[in-house]
């Protein structure tokens, strides 16, 4: 379930940032966050971990080995992953140039075939760190 969360986050930053122009830090930022989407849908986890900040921390209590035991398990039960962001908004902090936000409302669906077998929603917010010129997921929350 909680991998679920981490897909869901992952696609709403991306669809979050959608529209960016690629000169300022809010299109590196959603460059990172296509990244993310991406390599989650691919279902490559040794790549998604170049994403996750060392010092990640999911609701104050998961780390960054959550993450890699989560993508994982989700990703051997399910062959396909999506990720559908609504209700979206991301910013760059004004006073921290080098924290970046995202909220969105997620449903984070996996499926064997066509049709979705598993559905969640959630309500996740996104906090970015700008670490050696590249954005990396740092805090992720979700009710």
């Amino acid at each position: 379930m909680l991998l679920w969360k981490l897909a869901t986050a992952a696609l709403a930053i991306t669809l979050l940032l959608v529209g960016c122009g690629r000169d300022d830090p809010k299109a590196a930022l959603q460059a990172a966050v296509e990244t993310l989407q991406n390599r989650i849908e691919n279902k490559d986890t040794s790549q998604l971990l170049d994403v996750v900040h060392t010092e990640f921390s999911a609701n104050r209590e998961l780390d960054r080995d959550w993450v890699r035991r989560t993508a994982a398990l989700m990703f051997l039960r399910h062959r396909s992953v999506s990720v559908i962001a609504l209700n979206n908004r991301s910013w760059i902090d004004p006073t921290y140039p080098d924290k970046g936000y995202s909220e969105a409302q997620i449903a984070l669906t996996g499926a064997e075939g066509w049709l979705p077998q598993r559905l969640g929603h959630y309500d996740v917010r996104f906090e970015w760190w700008l670490t050696d010129g590249e954005w990396q997921l740092a805090r992720l929350n979700w009710e």
